[in-house]
């Protein structure tokens, strides 16, 4: 048994050449038919130069099992989750490394239903599975494998469906003349921004796209698509300025995500947007239920019951979401990543969704997005995620609650340790993925409080 180290929690992601080839690929579709004993998987891959040969590998594999393969081309994540539930397949796997180096690739698995597969919902099985085999392969098949035992291959096209399941989340005569800048990164992202400019012309929605960094192209001429590096912010704030555009959005690499700008070029922290898409989904259904994430709640808990919801917290991470949002019929949920969920798009992330509702939400309200999150950002100020390597994360946690929790008025265990004073409180949390521990803080409409604070507790934790 050969061991395969790109297994993460979540998802697969490694390292070309040393962690993952086109071998691993073929062995890793093997054991996800194994497991799954799907009769259709649908495929896709990013824009990656590696992603088209991964892809190839994925497919022979399944087919090798007698998988019938539906493959979508070149898409972002969220298109084979379309997919998936849209045509009611069995499975399907997207090839991304979404924001990692240039040498990265990687896979991401869902059952049918789009459902995710994690380490503890079958990804360790697979893993097992794809470790046991080895295989000799001619051609990239298994040559013990008769050519009519093999399942089909089929390259298909669901993207004008994907497209107008988007349009659905929106009201086209909400829409006032707008301007916006759409930043690509070279991603994936691309050819959907010019299928949804066309949809905006048929249905007379008066938007009008800058495109930047548009054509996609895997050797990433402006860079890895990763806009929560500050460094990564300028391109998409300054067309904006110059463009005086009524908001920017730049996604990662294959678009589960989208961050946004508003018409100052300000890059807004994704636990505002939380709270927007929450009233937005509100404003179309009173009593909705709204889960999010524990690192930072203030805010949202404010304006979800403000505009007559329910918000419920749960753990961060997409398999904990998705699932406590199927438990309560919830019709969003956000984390402060910038990974928003949405229960007709069968409760998976979408990057496309949420500017799409707070474009409308902005018309809707006639006021500009700085206006919108510039009064939640007062009342709630925050330190944003502050990441800290430590090599031994329980320890530190445990210290810092032996500090702070004798003075606290709540201390909350829903995901790492969650301290609430009166006017402030924070969370801190170990990385599911690597070694650090991730620090959030707020408090309440005093931004020299909360900077206050940080500033102790990243004293107290870079002490232990």
């Amino acid at each position: 048994m050969s061991e395969i180290t790109c297994f993460k929690a979540y998802d697969i992601r490694g390292q070309l050449g040393t962690q993952l080839d086109e071998g691993i690929a073929y062995r890793i579709a093997r054991g996800f038919a194994q497991w799954l004993k799907p009769k259709r998987v649908v495929l896709g891959g990013d824009v990656r130069e590696t992603s088209a040969t991964l892809k190839a590998a994925l497919a022979n594999g399944l087919r090798d099992e007698g998988v019938d393969v539906l493959d979508l081309g070149m898409v972002g994540t969220e298109e084979v989750y379309f997919a998936t539930f849209h045509l009611g397949v069995d499975g399907g796997i997207e090839v991304t490394a979404s924001h990692n180096p240039i040498d990265y690739n990687g896979f991401k698995l869902v059952r049918e239903g789009a459902r995710p597969i994690s380490a503890d919902t079958g990804l360790a099985d697979i893993r097992a599975l794809a470790e046991a085999n080895e295989y000799e392969l001619v051609d990239g098949c298994d040559p013990t494998v008769a050519e009519e035992d093999r399942g089909s291959y089929e390259l298909i096209d669901v993207r004008a469906d994907y497209i107008e399941h988007l349009i659905g989340y929106i009201d086209p005569v909400s829409f006032t003349p707008m301007r916006l800048v759409v930043n690509a990164g070279n991603g994936a992202a691309g050819p959907v921004v010019d299928a949804l400019e066309k949809a905006f012309a048929e249905q007379h929605i008066p938007v009008e796209l800058v495109k930047i960094c548009h054509e996609p192209d895997g050797s990433f001429p402006n860079g890895i698509p990763n806009p929560l590096l500050t460094e990564n912010r300028g391109v998409t704030r300054d067309a904006v300025l110059k463009y005086e555009a009524d908001m920017g959005i730049a996604w990662d690499g294959d678009f589960d995500r989208c961050f946004l700008f508003d018409e100052q070029g300000r890059f807004i922290e994704g636990y505002y947007i939380v709270g927007l898409l929450a009233e937005a989904f509100l404003q179309k259904e009173r009593g909705a239920r709204i889960i999010h994430d524990p690192r930072l709640v203030w805010n949202t808990v404010e304006q979800v019951e403000q505009s007559g919801g329910v918000a419920i917290q749960t753990k961060a991470g997409h398999a904990f979401i998705k699932e406590r949002m199927r438990a309560e019929d919830a019709a969003y949920g956000g984390e402060m990543s910038a990974h928003h969920y949405f229960r007709d798009f069968a409760y998976c992330d979408s990057g496309m969704i949420p500017w799409l509702l707070v474009a409308e939400l902005v018309c809707r309200k006639g006021k500009p997005l700085s206006e919108l999150v510039g009064e939640r950002i007062a009342a709630y100020p925050s330190s944003g995620e502050i990441n800290l390597t430590v090599s031994d994360a329980p320890t530190v946690i445990k210290t810092i609650e032996d500090q702070y929790a004798p003075d606290a008025l709540d201390v909350d265990y829903t995901d790492g340790l969650s301290v609430s004073f009166a006017d402030w409180r924070f969370n801190l949390r170990a990385s599911n993925t690597e070694p650090v521990i991730r620090l959030n803080v707020e408090s309440r409409g005093d931004a020299a409080l909360m900077q206050q604070q940080t500033d102790k507790l990243l004293e107290a934790i870079r002490a232990i």
